[in-house]
């Protein structure tokens, strides 16, 4: 039987496409844009699992048409899906949980992959992706362990720890498990990240804008979130170090107008310009640039996340019937959502919404109460603690201006 790089059997009609599904799968852990070559393969090759990582891309779009996107591809998955081997039915019956919105159902299929199959590293990122959003970092930690036993000689397993080791807050075993994944290769930029993380929590800034600095010339070859956002990363650093001009070009060079369509690149804009103005930095006319790809995002409400930081740019982008529009479809879709899923988008993102949006048309005592009301629970909505500490700079921002009047 046909096997992926990984180990893992694979079931396909035509072997000539075992290239594309390896193109997947070592594509997806190393965040590079050969990934998104499975869509190709899936036109010609009916295979389950081809058609299941077919929609995963397509899924990975977090817009509010992913699901409908993806439905053909599962559609065929679920169809072929008696000729394939367990693992890759498990798969796909992840997959499809997601396209439902049943993320909790997801979680636990890649759970029990991660047990059953701990070398299906595809599955295990998908996971971590979905307990990620739900701000689960210990369920990450748990995942990845079974990895580590069985798939230690893939750098990406490491690189994967390390990051579910800095969101526990166990720094020195974060640090531990990067530089182990770098040394096995040093281009692993999900590794770089999960290091730029751990310098930037323990104030090692210098070290941090060095090291990021020396490994760039790897980031070759990624999809447009990891090249983004670890330059997003350089550029937290180049702000602490107080060089604005540094960010700027970084933003306009590096971050801003590789994919303006993607969701992940465009929350890279809205919460680097957000920083540089709590720095005290003019942006110029960047916000307006931004907001005219946000004004499509207006209906989406796929993840508290997004919708928060899309509706702080659009209201900075004045845009302001959009963003009244957009607050309104979050409050209403928020009394809606699965029950798994009430209190991040009722409790926590409606306020904060509120807050954001507040704060961007400079209502500051509205803006601190609303804030207020979120930040105790804010892991809740997902994001690393360096992207929600963007909320809590906004609140002390508002505290101190509502203090001041």
């Amino acid at each position: 039987m046909l096997a992926d790089s990984l180990g893992n059997p694979v079931t396909l009609e035509d072997e000539s496409v075992l290239l594309a599904v390896n193109d997947f799968v070592e594509g997806f852990i190393a965040s590079e844009a050969r990934a998104v070559n499975i869509l190709a393969a899936a036109e010609t090759d009916p295979s389950a699992i081809v058609q299941a990582y077919a929609a995963a891309v397509h899924m990975f779009a977090e817009s509010r048409d992913a699901p409908s996107n993806a439905r053909p591809y599962l559609d065929r998955a679920l169809q072929a899906q008696a000729q394939s081997t367990p693992r890759e039915g498990r798969f796909i019956a992840a997959i499809d949980a997601w396209a439902r919105g049943d993320i909790p159902g997801a979680i636990r299929l890649h759970q029990e992959q991660a047990n059953e199959h701990p070398r299906d590293l595809a599955s295990l990122k998908l996971g971590h992706y979905h307990l990620f959003n739900a701000g689960d970092s210990p369920g990450m930690l748990a995942m990845v362990q079974p990895a580590l036993k069985e798939a230690g000689d893939v750098c990406y397993t490491h690189g994967m720890a390390a990051f579910a080791w800095e969101q526990c807050h166990g720094l020195a075993e974060a640090e531990e498990q990067a530089r182990q994944a770098i040394a096995m290769c040093r281009k692993e930029p999900w590794a770089h990240h999960a290091l730029a993380h751990v310098m930037l929590t323990q104030g090692r800034i210098d070290e941090g804008h060095a090291f990021l600095a020396d490994v760039s010339d790897t980031w070759t070859g990624l999809n447009s979130f990891m090249v983004t956002h670890n330059w997003w990363h350089q550029a937290l650093f180049a702000i602490e170090m107080g060089r604005p001009d540094e960010v700027l070009a970084l933003y306009d060079q590096q971050i801003w107008g590789v994919a303006r369509e993607y969701s992940q690149d465009q929350i890279n804009a809205v919460s680097l310009l957000a920083r540089l103005e709590l720095a005290g930095v003019a942006v110029g006319d960047r916000w307006q640039d931004v907001g005219r790809y946000l004004a499509a995002r207006q209906l989406d409400h796929v993840l508290p996340f997004l919708d928060m930081q899309y509706l702080y740019g659009l209201a900075r982008a004045g845009l302001d019937a959009k963003a009244d529009a957009m607050m309104r479809g979050i409050a209403a879709h928020a009394a809606g959502v699965p029950e798994h899923a009430a209190h991040a988008w009722q409790q926590v993102c409606v306020p904060a919404s509120r807050g954001m949006l507040a704060h961007a048309r400079g209502n500051w005592q509205e803006a601190a109460v609303e804030l207020d009301k979120a930040l105790p629970h804010l892991a809740e909505i997902g994001g690393s603690h360096a992207q929600r500490d963007l909320f809590v700079r906004v609140h002390r921002d508002a505290v101190k201006r509502s203090s001041a009047q």
